[in-house]
C-alpha cells in the first residue's frame, strides 16, 4: 500500500499539482486550491457543444445563467486513487479465497515431479506416493473442485459489480463510456463532444465565497486546472474495455465449467486433447470410475507434472481401477458417471 501512494506521489510530481485554480482577486492561492479541492468543481453541461475558442474558452466553461441543473459537479476527482486501490483488492479477493481453500494441495502432490530430473528410485517412490493418495482419496475431491468454480463465479460477479460500482462513482456515465468514445471517434468533428473531457475535464469552475470589507458576501469565480484527469481518462477507458473483455471471457469459462460438470464424455475428450501421451482407454476408465473433482485434480496435476511421469501415474491408476472393481465408488454400472 505504501508503494502505491509513493507511485501516486511520483505521478503527481510529473503531471503537476492535483488542482491549480486561477483567480484575479487577492485570495491566497493555497486557500483557493484547498477549498476547491475539498468542495469539488463543476462545469456547465450546455456549454460542452459550444465551439472552443469562439463561443467558450474550453468545453463546459463559460458564463453561468444560474441554473443549478446545468451544473455538472465533479466530486470523484479526489477519490480516484483510493477507488483504484479498492478495485484492486476486490479483484484479488477470489484468488486469495481460492489459495486459502486450496491449501497448497497441488504443490504438495507435485513433490518436484514437474522437473522430472531425479534418480529412478526417488522418482518411483514419489510416483507411488502420488498414486496411493489418488487411490485412497478417489471421489473425495468434488467439493474441492466446486470451490474453485465458485471462485470463478465470484470473479464474474466482481467484474459486473465493479461496472455498476464505477457507474455509480461517475454519476451514471461509466456504463456507456466506451461506446461513447467509439461513437466520438466516428462522428464529424463539428458535431461531436469528447466524452472523456465530459467525464474527466482538464478545466473546471469553482465558486468561492468570502466576506468583503463592508461585511457583504462576495462571490468569486475561479477556473481550476485538473492535470491528473489526463491520466484518469486513459485509465478508465482502458478499464471499460478490459471489464467488457473479462466479462465475456469469464462467462465463457463458466459455461465451459458447466459442460465439464454435466458431460463426462467431454471430460474424456478434453483430457485426451490436453495429454496426448495418455491412452484413451485409461482416461475412460478413470472418468467412468471417478468423480468430476478427481478429474479436475488430475487435470491440474497434469499441467504441473512432467508429461512422462504423469502418463505413468494415470496409467497405473487406470490399471488399479480396472483390476479392483469393488473400489468404493457408488453408482457404477459400467457406464461413465455424470459427476
Amino acid at each position: 500500500m505504501l508503494d502505491i501512494f509513493r507511485g501516486l506521489k511520483n505521478l503527481v510530481k510529473y503531471v503537476g499539482n492535483p488542482i491549480d485554480c486561477v483567480h484575479t482577486k487577492d485570495i491566497p492561492e493555497d486557500v483557493l486550491n484547498t477549498y476547491c479541492w475539498i468542495q469539488s468543481t463543476y462545469t456547465l453541461k450546455s456549454l460542452f457543444l459550444k465551439k472552443q475558442g469562439v463561443s467558450v474558452p474550453y468545453p463546459g466553461i463559460g458564463n453561468s445563467d444560474g441554473d443549478p441543473a446545468d451544473k455538472k459537479h465533479y466530486k470523484y476527482y479526489q477519490w480516484v486513487c483510493f477507488c483504484l486501490f479498492f478495485q484492486a483488492i476486490l479483484f484479488y479477493t477470489p484468488r486469495w479465497l481460492w489459495k486459502s481453500w486450496e491449501g497448497g494441495k497441488i504443490h504438495a502432490l507435485i513433490m518436484d515431479l514437474d522437473i522430472g530430473i531425479c534418480s529412478e528410485a526417488e522418482k518411483k517412490q514419489k510416483k507411488k506416493l502420488l498414486l496411493d493418495y489418488l487411490w485412497e482419496n478417489l471421489r473425495y475431491h468434488n467439493w474441492w473442485a466446486y470451490r474453485y468454480y465458485v471462485c470463478e463465479l465470484l470473479a464474474l460477479i466482481n467484474v459486473i459489480g465493479q461496472m455498476f460500482l464505477m457507474n455509480r462513482f461517475f454519476d451514471g456515465e461509466f456504463m456507456t463510456f466506451g461506446l461513447k468514445v467509439i461513437d466520438y471517434m466516428e462522428t464529424d468533428q463539428e458535431d461531436r463532444m469528447d466524452p472523456m473531457i465530459y467525464i474527466f475535464p482538464r478545466m473546471t469552475k469553482c465558486t468561492f465565497f468570502k466576506y468583503g470589507s463592508s461585511g457583504e458576501v462576495e462571490k468569486h469565480d475561479a477556473i481550476c486546472i485538473l492535470p491528473l484527469n489526463v491520466v484518469n481518462e486513459k485509465i478508465y477507458i482502458f478499464l471499460w474495455f478490459w471489464f467488457i473483455l473479462l466479462t465475456f471471457l469469464t462467462l465463457l469459462t463458466l459455461i465451459y465449467r458447466v459442460v465439464i460438470i454435466f458431460s463426462p464424455r467431454m471430460r474424456v475428450y478434453l483430457f485426451r486433447m490436453r495429454f496426448r501421451l495418455v491412452r484413451r482407454d485409461a482416461i475412460e476408465i478413470i472418468v467412468r470410475r471417478s468423480k468430476m473433482g478427481d478429474w479436475f485434480l488430475l487435470y491440474l496435476l497434469g499441467e504441473n507434472i512432467d508429461t512422462v511421469i504423469f502418463r505413468d501415474v494415470v496409467q497405473d491408476l487406470a490399471n488399479r481401477l480396472g483390476h479392483n472393481q469393488h473400489h468404493r465408488v457408488p453408482g457404477l454400472k459400467g457406464e461413465i458417471q455424470d459427476a
